[in-house]
C-alpha cells in the first residue's frame, strides 16, 4: 500500500498525517509545542522543530510505504541565514507586531497591502533598524522553507507560501518583478551586499517536483523515513487549508480556526482598493486569494474552558476535556443571538486588522446585560470570529461572490456550533467535512499525492474534485436571519469595545 505523508508545523502542534491511495488518513503522529516571548519577540527554538518532527513522524505507520511527502507550516515570519545556513537572529513568527513602519512604507511604495507579519516587512524593518545581521544575509525563508531545505537541500517553496513572503504576479507565477525593482531602489542607498531576488527561495507550483529526502535529511529524522522520498513544494498553512477543504477554485473559500483564524476567498477579479485588513495571497497554483488573517482565535476561549473545568472539579465532577468543550459549546446555543449584551474581547496578542499592537482579554457587560452561562459562552465564541467578520464585511462591500465556505480546525470540532456562528458572521453557507479536524497536514498529504498521481495537464482543482472530494460527506449550514441580525448587533458593540481594549493595553 502506497501512502502520502503531510507534515505541518502549526502554532501549537507539529503533526504528521499519512493518507492512502483513496486519500483517507491511515496513521498520524503529533507533538505539542508553544511559542515563547523572548526579548520582545515571539519565537520558537529551531532545535525543538527537529524534536517535534521526529515525535510526529514516529506515529506514522509503514514509513517504507511513503511514495511522496511534503512540509507545511504556519505562514509568514522571518528566518534569516548566512551563506552556510547559520541562523542569524531568532525566528520571528507571524505573531509579532513589530514591523509597523516597514509594513506602512512598503504598502505605500507597492500600492499593495503588506501586512506586518510578512517576511518582506520583517526584512525591511531590520534594515530600518540598522540591525547588524542584515549585511550577512544570504537567505531568508519561512519555517516550512527552512525545514524543506534541511530535508531536501532544495531552497524552494510553493507559490502559496511564497505569497506570504513577497507579493506574487499571478499571471507570471513568480515574485512581482516591478515590486522587486521598487524594493531594490528603496534600499539602494544603504549599499547592501545582496539583491532581494537572490536571497528569496525559488517559487514552485503545486505538482512540481521539489527534491527528495536526502541521506542527511533522513538522518535529521533519525532515519524514521528512508532517503529518496519525493517532495511536493513546501506550503503554508493557508495553502494546505485551501487544499484540505477543496477551496482552490474561484468563488470558493475556507476558514481555518484554531490558535489564529483566517479566511481565504479565491477571487474572480482583483479588489478595487488596497485594504490594510485584506491580504492578497495565492492558492498553491497561483490563483489570487483575498485573505483575512487574525492573530487571536481560540486561546482565550480555551482558557475559559480550563477555568470552568476547574470549577467542575471542585464539585467532584471531573469532566473530560472533550466533554467540557462539547457541553459548553452546546450550552451557548441557548444564548441570545446578540449574546444579551455580554461582550468578550479575546485578544491575547496584537491584532493587525484592528490596529492593536498588544492584547488584554476582557469580558464587559452593562448592568442590564443578560449575564448567563449561555450568553457568556456564546459571546466567547463570537469573539473568536469577530475580527474576522470585520474583514469579511469589507469583501461583502466589494461584492466578492462566495458560493461556499468550508470550515476546518479546532473551532469546528464540536458539530454545528462553530459552523452555525460562522455562517451568521459571514452571511454565507458554511460546510464542514469529515476531514475538518485534520486540517493542514491532511492538505499537505493531498498535495504530495497530487505530485505523484496527477495526469498530464490535470489541474489541482480537477484532481481534488474528481478523486478526493467526489464522495466525501459533509454538512452544510445556511445562515439563519435571526443569527445574522444578532451577530450584526454584536459586532457593532464589539467595535465600540475596541476603544476599551485599546485603553486596557495602554494602562494595564
Amino acid at each position: 500500500m502506497k501512502t502520502y505523508l503531510g507534515i505541518e508545523l502549526g502554532s501549537t502542534r507539529i503533526k504528521a498525517v499519512a493518507i492512502n491511495d483513496s486519500h483517507v488518513p491511515v496513521s498520524s503522529g503529533d507533538y505539542t509545542w508553544a511559542s515563547s516571548f523572548e526579548n520582545g519577540v515571539w519565537t520558537y527554538d529551531l532545535a525543538e522543530v527537529w524534536k517535534g518532527l521526529k515525535a510526529a513522524v514516529s506515529g506514522v505507520e509503514n514509513s517504507d510505504s511513503v511514495a511522496a511527502m511534503g512540509v507545511s507550516a504556519m505562514m509568514h515570519g522571518y528566518l534569516a541565514f548566512d551563506k552556510d545556513w547559520n541562523l542569524l537572529v531568532p525566528f520571528r513568527t507571524w505573531q509579532n507586531t513589530i514591523t509597523g513602519q516597514a509594513a506602512e512604507e512598503l504598502t505605500a511604495l507597492f500600492g499593495f497591502n503588506v501586512p506586518q507579519r510578512w517576511s518582506i516587512a520583517h526584512l525591511y524593518q531590520a534594515v530600518l533598524n540598522d540591525e547588524p545581521h542584515v549585511s550577512e544575509i544570504a537567505h531568508i525563508t519561512t519555517l516550512a522553507g527552512y525545514v524543506h531545505y534541511m530535508l531536501t537541500g532544495v531552497n524552494a517553496i510553493g507559490i502559496g507560501e511564497a505569497s506570504g513572503m513577497f507579493p506574487i504576479d499571478s499571471e507570471k507565477l513568480c515574485y512581482d518583478e516591478t515590486m522587486l525593482e521598487k524594493f531594490n531602489a528603496l534600499v539602494a542607498p544603504r549599499n547592501l551586499p545582496w539583491k532581494l531576488i537572490d536571497i528569496l527561495p525559488t517559487v514552485l507550483q503545486a505538482g512540481e517536483a521539489a527534491g527528495q529526502l536526502t541521506e542527511s535529511g533522513a538522518a535529521r529524522l533519525d532515519n524514521l523515513l528512508p532517503a529518496g522520498i519525493p517532495f511536493a513544494p513546501a506550503e503554508g498553512d493557508a495553502g494546505t487549508g485551501m487544499t484540505a477543504t477543496n477551496a482552490v477554485a474561484p468563488r470558493t473559500g475556507n476558514v481555518s480556526a484554531g490558535t489564529s483564524i483566517f479566511s481565504m476567498v479565491v477571487l474572480e477579479r482583483p479588489l478595487e482598493k488596497v485594504y490594510e485588513e485584506i491580504d492578497l495571497v495565492t492558492t498553491p497554483t497561483g490563483k489570487p486569494v483575498a485573505m483575512v488573517h487574525c492573530n487571536n482565535c481560540t486561546n482565550d476561549s480555551n482558557a475559559w474552558v480550563k477555568l470552568l473545568g476547574e470549577t467542575a472539579d471542585l464539585f467532584g465532577a471531573e469532566p473530560s476535556t472533550g466533554d467540557l468543550y462539547t457541553k459548553l459549546y452546546q450550552k451557548s446555543l441557548e444564548g441570545d443571538a446578540d449574546c444579551g449584551g455580554v461582550l468578550v474581547c479575546n485578544y491575547m496578542a496584537g491584532e493587525g486588522v484592528t490596529h492593536m499592537d498588544a492584547g488584554r482579554p476582557m469580558v464587559v457587560r452593562r448592568p442590564d446585560s443578560k449575564f448567563t452561562l449561555a450568553n457568556f459562552f456564546r459571546a466567547t465564541l463570537y469573539s473568536t470570529m469577530s475580527t474576522l467578520k470585520i474583514g469579511m464585511d469589507i469583501l461583502a462591500r466589494e461584492n466578492v461572490a462566495i458560493d461556499s465556505l468550508t470550515g476546518h480546525g479546532g473551532l469546528f470540532k464540536t458539530p454545528v456550533v462553530g459552523q452555525k456562528y460562522m455562517a451568521a458572521a459571514c452571511n454565507a453557507p458554511v460546510t464542514c467535512m469529515e476531514t475538518a479536524g485534520e486540517g493542514g497536514p491532511y492538505g499537505m498529504a493531498l498535495l504530495a499525492a497530487y505530485l505523484v498521481k496527477k495526469s498530464e495537464g490535470e489541474t489541482l482543482e480537477d484532481y481534488l474534485n474528481k478523486y478526493v472530494f467526489a464522495g466525501i460527506s459533509g454538512s452544510t449550514l445556511q445562515p439563519e436571519q435571526a443569527d445574522v441580525d444578532g451577530f450584526n448587533t454584536y459586532i457593532e458593540q464589539y467595535k465600540a469595545l475596541l476603544a476599551v481594549e485599546k485603553t486596557a493595553v495602554e494602562v494595564l
